[in-house]
């Protein structure tokens, strides 16, 4: 079992992706590559709870998503009906993908999109793992690779 330290270290870890994957400015990379540096846990905790934490800050961004379209009809709305439903067609079409850029700066906004156009949440939940573990994996092997 891990001890105190070790532990607080993996919940700032987890705060830090979990802000990360929601609208708020934060940045989980430079918390997991000085982890993996200083040998606080085993890489496999690291890319575990940094990606749960990502996954999960996603699912608050979809939440956001399914309740904002209630205010499409508000004069501050980003887009108006005409834009929203050509969106909703391309989205329909190949916009589900675009959940495996969900790792990336602007990716967030995918995941606000996505709940908008009210994608499943298992498919939505499926992709966004994928994606947010396979970058925690590149970052722990490039950080690996530099002698971290």
């Amino acid at each position: 079992m891990a001890d105190a330290a070790t532990l607080a270290q993996l919940a700032g870890l987890f705060a830090a992706a979990f802000g990360a994957a929601t609208i708020l400015p934060f940045q989980s990379e430079v918390v997991f590559v000085a982890l993996q540096v200083a040998g606080s846990a085993s890489v496999l905790a690291l890319v575990i709870v940094a990606s749960i934490g990502n996954t999960l800050g996603a699912v608050v961004n979809y939440i956001l998503g399914r309740g904002i379209e209630r205010f499409r009809h508000r004069r501050w709305f980003p887009v108006n009906a005409t834009q929203l439903a050509r969106a909703q067609r391309w989205y329909a079409r190949w916009g589900v993908w675009t959940l495996l850029l969900s790792w990336a700066p602007l990716g967030d906004g995918f995941t606000v999109i996505a709940g908008m156009m009210r994608t499943p949440v298992w498919l939505f939940v499926a992709l966004v793992t994928i994606a947010k573990t396979g970058r925690y994996i590149v970052l722990a092997w490039l950080t690996a690779q530099a002698g971290g």
